[in-house]
């Protein structure tokens, strides 16, 4: 690997992790087409900040487009406050309007200036170790990542120091507020930490790739476990991998860099969705598949408990009144007598049922409390 390619790599990881870590709380607060509209809208700021400034390489582009940041939320929370649309609503009609404008601009009074929109949007990282960080003669490597190794600092430590209020606006902001905490702070605080790392990032990767580094590391940490601290881990790792098996696809297929790497934070997210161990669909589904048998359990114990010791009882346990009376196909039926049997709930006789000593206190803990004492009626 050569020392280019390093340089590649070193600036995906350090885009991909200072993309992630903010991204988890977008996730958990349910905005996270809010780095998506973001993304986009940051060409308004940096278009305007060009206007004044007309130099492409000052540092007064970038906070023009945080700005513009920063209004994006506030106009998309004054739209959302006034009831008429939903949030999801207010941000797909915000994020088009100033995209457009800044297109608009460019269009009519920059168009002597050079715009590569496949850049603005996929981004060219591999571009990025061409322009260098030169103090005093000496080359310190590529400008991008020392500018986002910056951020990604600030990141960590605006997280590290206000997490206590992130978790409690996040997840019970009523409380917060009752606390003592301000939670429309707290949350403009966190967007502006959004704009600045997607303007940052805007550049050197594209909006697109800065969007899937958003969002899809923390989701895929998100379906991996319930715990904060941990959530932030598995996505910063999630988001690492993305970039360093994103790279070497790109390759070895000589393909887009920042497409691979979106494409691997794509596949990641769908490997863990349907394989995740709690949350995933595997995972769902064999849940679901056992609950459904051991509520058949239950439902045939009861059906038992509540005939035992009635005259009836000789004829509601007999294994063909079972499936008109619970309403099973014979083969589900078999299969719930299989798997009682199994589990040492009932025996059977001469295709008639008798509760054991274990199936009767499971469908007593089960039926009795719910029904003060008394028997339930099938």
């Amino acid at each position: 690997m050569s020392q280019y390619q390093a340089e590649i790599i070193l600036v995906g990881v350090i885009v991909a992790i200072a993309c992630a870590l903010p991204g988890v709380f977008l996730v958990l607060r349910r905005m996270a087409l809010m780095s998506d509209a973001i993304t986009h809208t940051v060409l308004l700021g940096i278009v305007i900040a060009f206007f004044v400034v007309e130099d492409l390489s000052s540092p007064l582009l970038i906070a023009g487009a945080a700005v513009v940041g920063l209004g994006t939320v506030w106009l998309v929370e004054a739209v959302h406050r006034t009831r008429l649309v939903a949030e999801d609503a207010a941000i797909g009609l915000t994020f088009p309007l100033l995209f457009s404008i800044a297109i608009i601009l460019i269009s009519r009074y920059a168009g002597d200036v050079h715009l590569d929109t496949d850049a603005v949007l996929l981004g060219e990282i591999a571009l990025a170790p061409q322009r260098r960080f030169i103090v005093s003669g000496w080359d310190l490597g590529p400008q991008a990542a020392w500018m986002m190794g910056t951020i990604l600092v600030v990141n960590l430590v605006f997280i590290r120091t206000f997490f206590k209020e992130l978790k409690l606006t996040t997840f019970d902001p009523a409380l917060a507020a009752a606390l003592g905490f301000s939670p429309v702070v707290v949350h403009y605080a966190l967007m502006g930490l959004v704009s600045v790392t997607a303007v940052g990032a805007f550049d050197a990767v594209g909006s697109i790739l800065v969007v899937a580094l958003m969002v899809g590391p923390p989701a895929t940490g998100y379906l991996m476990t319930n715990d904060l601290r941990r959530m932030m881990m598995y996505s910063a790792g999630m988001a690492t991998l993305a970039a360093i098996s994103g790279y070497w696809v790109a390759h070895f297929l000589d393909v887009s860099i920042a497409g691979s790497m979106a494409g691997a934070v794509g596949l990641f997210f769908t490997v863990v969705l349907v394989f995740a161990p709690e949350r995933g669909i595997v995972a769902v589904a064999r849940r679901h598949t056992r609950q459904r048998w051991e509520f058949a359990q239950t439902m045939l114990t009861g059906h038992l408990l509540n005939h035992e010791g009635t005259p009836e009882e000789t004829h509601e346990s007999r294994v063909d009144h079972i499936e008109h009376v619970l309403g099973w196909a014979p083969a589900f039926r078999d299969g719930v007598i299989s798997r009682a049997e199994r589990d040492g709930l009932i025996v059977q006789v001469d295709r008639t049922l008798r509760l054991t000593p274990t199936g009767h206190t499971h469908a007593a803990k089960v039926l009795i409390p719910a029904a003060g004492g008394t028997r339930l009626e099938p």
